[in-house]
């Protein structure tokens, strides 16, 4: 097994990702116990100081949070606080402005909302997008989830809840609001109390990006023009919120897979909720290519397979749980190599 990833991951490497900056990571969990099958740390963490990466090393995880926000928004499903047909116009104390008054906790969790999205990524010119909304939306000022809502509610709805998958941003940043409608923390807050601290994740966190802590990989974007790289303090929100910008590292993310399947997080029952193939996305076959409440879920040769994703300046992002072989791969990076190829080629083994 350790010789076959490994020989993946290099085949990979020297293809696609020759200047993969991050921490690759397989492991099998049983018992409490990592059994580390393969792992591998490339580049550095500040390219500046020629400061490496280490197995250890937390990276931002971009749109990874999302599968943090699904356990969130679950936990609370759990202890009877809210339910999947709960409108979100009956559960937040804001003027929602165009956002349809019939969608429901489920809709947002399910990317079946159809609420007008900050980033559309439909639409291609995504890094456009965001640089025209930090244009007009200063990244330092991200700091709570209420300012999100002056760039999502003028929307106007692209479909009717529940008429199909539409990925959206948009509608997580409304469940972190939820979760702190809720419960009366903050949805960083919340997400640390109930589920970084229980899991032992420990460096995990919503870091600040103007104070992030030793260890932690700043990210690096390659300049088009001189070819030199610089980081991204100036292309994500200070702080990060439901739709992403946690920080993990590959140890973290074994515990969490653990955590969940060991149902520590939340009961069996809400456990099979959140990882049932809720949704089928778009163009997807009848083997692959759905979605859960808050992860991608993805049946291959008999097996099912669990996964998350995340991608923004500087940052890239896969982890996955194999539950036929117990294994967690995790791939985080502080460049913009793309991982994803890595990702199906591991889930086709």
């Amino acid at each position: 097994m350790e010789e076959k990833i490994r020989d993946i991951f290099n085949i990979w490497l020297k293809n696609e990702g020759a200047d993969f900056s991050g921490v690759f990571s397989a492991s099998k969990i049983t018992s409490g116990i990592d059994e580390v099958i393969y792992q591998q740390a490339c580049g550095y963490r500040n390219k500046t100081e020629k400061l490496p990466n280490t197995p250890d090393t937390a990276f931002g995880i971009a749109s990874g949070t999302k599968l943090f926000t699904g356990l969130a928004i679950c936990k609370l499903i759990d202890e009877k606080k809210l339910s999947l047909e709960d409108t979100i116009w009956d559960l937040l104390p804001f003027d929602l402005g165009l956002i349809n008054k019939n969608v429901t906790v489920y809709h947002l969790l399910t990317h079946t909302s159809g609420v007008g999205d900050y980033i559309d990524e439909e639409i291609d010119g995504g890094d456009e997008q965001l640089m025209d909304l930090y244009n007009k939306y200063p990244v330092h000022l991200w700091e709570r989830l209420e300012y999100y809502l002056q760039m999502i509610t003028p929307l106007p709805p692209k479909f009717e809840p529940g008429k199909r998958y539409a990925y959206s941003n948009a509608g997580f940043v409304l469940l972190g609001l939820i979760v702190e409608a809720v419960n009366g923390l903050t949805y960083q807050q919340f997400v640390k109390e109930n589920i970084i601290t229980p899991c032992g994740l420990m460096h995990t966190g919503f870091y600040r990006m103007d104070s992030l802590p030793a260890n932690t990989a700043l990210g690096n974007i390659k300049d088009d023009n001189t070819g030199e790289w610089r980081t991204n303090i100036f292309n994500m929100p200070i702080l990060g919120g439901s739709d992403g910008g946690l920080f993990t590292c590959a140890k973290d993310l074994n515990k969490l897979w653990r955590s969940i399947f060991s149902y520590e997080i939340f009961s069996e029952e809400m456990t099979v909720s959140l990882l049932k193939p809720h949704v089928k996305m778009n163009d997807a076959d009848e083997h692959s290519g759905f979605y859960g409440l808050g992860v991608y879920v993805k049946n291959n040769g008999g097996g099912t397979v669990y996964y998350a994703v995340g991608g923004d300046f500087g940052v890239d992002f896969f982890t996955a749980y194999l539950p036929k072989t117990k294994m967690v791969v995790s791939a985080l990076g502080n460049t913009n190599v793309n991982t994803y190829p890595l990702l199906e080629t591991l889930l086709e083994e």
